[in-house]
């Protein structure tokens, strides 16, 4: 196909033009869909999470939770336990929103366009997180800042809902029934 002159594009032209386009997003939004769709059975002693999920919830925890003394690896997996157990009490609608937006930053043709995190979030390090999460928090996509609000509230409140993280706010925890 000659080089694109827009004066002299024939209809010809444009129809390929437009069938490529066609294909290319097409093709792009099958990968999409079959990348992001991590098996929809729950990770090993999970009841919504799925594995993919629980690697891009474990690079989150730390960075939204902040310097916090109890903040540790068993902290992390227990704060997604704790997750997911509220989560179980949630709509279906909620389950797919939440696995639409994990599945999305699970995906490497999309995680890296949309966070800055070309690689694993395994590999991933507390500033580049830091950086992807105020990316979002300050876009002015909507839908980026409501992806920020929902992952960032999500997982504040598992965090504040265990009594390992009380001891730093000064809350005695609930009071004895």
């Amino acid at each position: 196909m000659p080089p694109l002159n827009h004066s002299s594009l024939s209809r010809r032209q444009l129809l390929k033009l437009g069938m490529g386009a066609s294909l290319l997003l097409g093709g792009a939004g099958i990968a999409a869909t079959l990348g992001s769709c991590s098996p929809n059975q729950p990770a090993s002693s999970f009841a919504v999470l799925r594995d993919a999920d629980l690697e891009v919830l474990r690079a989150l925890v730390p960075v939204i939770v902040g310097d916090h003394p109890a903040m540790s690896p068993d902290t992390v997996n227990s704060t997604l336990q704790q997750l997911d157990k509220s989560l179980l009490y949630s709509s279906p609608q909620v389950h797919k929103d939440l696995h639409d937006l994990l599945g999305m930053l699970s995906l490497g043709l999309l995680r890296g366009p949309l966070t800055g995190i070309w690689g694993s979030w395994n590999n991933a390090s507390a500033q580049q997180v830091e950086t992807f999460l105020q990316g979002w928090r300050d876009s002015r996509v909507q839908l980026l800042r409501q992806g920020y609000v929902a992952l960032s509230q999500l997982l504040l409140m598992a965090w504040y809902a265990q009594p390992m993280s009380w001891a730093e706010t000064g809350y005695p925890g609930p009071p004895q029934l």
